[in-house]
């Protein structure tokens, strides 16, 4: 209900395909750029359309497009694929597409995406672009508190040492901000325990051994101990949802032990 839901036939869907697989990409500019943009690596998490249209024809329909949940009223079925529109601003006048990144030309998308139900008349107000992003290799220059390898009192956050979301970010500031103040006043630094997510993430980017570095978000993946202790009772797996939670009651109780060590004073009045 959140979103409005553009369903797309079999038919429209590969229509579709076909016209982003054809479609004239920006190429980028040699005098800027040290290697081809055809040679980036994107980032996962936020694959450009066409990307994804050459691993093969079915990709979208099992990633942005897939129509999970979602019945078309008209049909009483599920529609073999579906754009997503999400709101914009409290007035319901801008929308902004999900899922589409793209580095199609400006006229290419909007002819292409014009094709689509319901946008045939649609003013786009912003199309979509690709930036590149700079990051270290984080692995080979930090330690878990954030705090350069080779140069004591030198401290990196945010998205240049490799984590993806604003979120990841501001966790990455607010350690690194703590550690410069802690390492001020003499202090030990702070790791936080990798049974928690920003933990996880922490040791994630700083692990020496990792090979090929690629930025990552926080996922219960990275937390330390994702689903142990859980008491299967002839289950052949323990569900997802109790892993999580299990894995969240002591990432809680591992924040507040940190917690406690920041602030003892204000702990104990609390």
């Amino acid at each position: 209900d959140d979103y409005l839901n553009l369903p797309l036939s079999k038919e429209q869907y590969y229509q579709f395909v076909d016209e982003v697989a054809r479609g004239e990409k920006f190429g980028g500019h040699d005098e800027v750029e040290s290697d081809y943009v055809d040679n980036i690596r994107p980032f996962e998490g936020c694959m450009p359309i066409e990307e994804m249209v050459a691993r093969g024809p079915k990709t979208l329909a099992f990633g942005p497009l897939k129509p999970m949940g979602l019945t078309d009223p008209r049909t009483g079925r599920r529609p073999y694929a579906v754009v997503q529109l999400r709101q914009d601003d409290k007035e319901g006048s801008l929308w902004s597409m999900v899922g589409m990144q793209t580095k199609l030309k400006h006229p290419e998308q909007l002819r292409i995406f014009r094709m689509l139900p319901g946008l045939k008349e649609a003013e786009f107000v912003r199309l979509g672009s690709v930036h590149r992003n700079t990051f270290m290799d984080s692995p080979k220059c930090l330690y878990p508190n954030l705090q350069f390898r080779g140069k004591e009192g030198l401290f990196f956050a945010g998205q240049v040492t490799g984590v993806e979301g604003y979120v990841e970010s501001t966790s990455g500031g607010l350690l690194a901000g703590m550690n410069a103040a802690r390492m001020v006043e003499g202090r030990d630094l702070l790791v936080p325990s990798p049974y928690t997510a920003i933990g996880g993430l922490m040791h994630y980017i700083s692990d020496s051994e990792r090979k090929d570095f690629q930025p990552m978000n926080i996922s219960f993946g990275l937390i330390k101990g994702y689903g142990e202790g859980i008491d299967l009772a002839g289950r052949k797996k323990a569900p997802k949802d109790e892993k999580r939670m299990l894995t969240s009651e002591r990432a809680l109780r591992e924040v507040a032990a940190l917690q406690a060590d920041i602030h003892p004073t204000h702990m104990m009045h609390a």
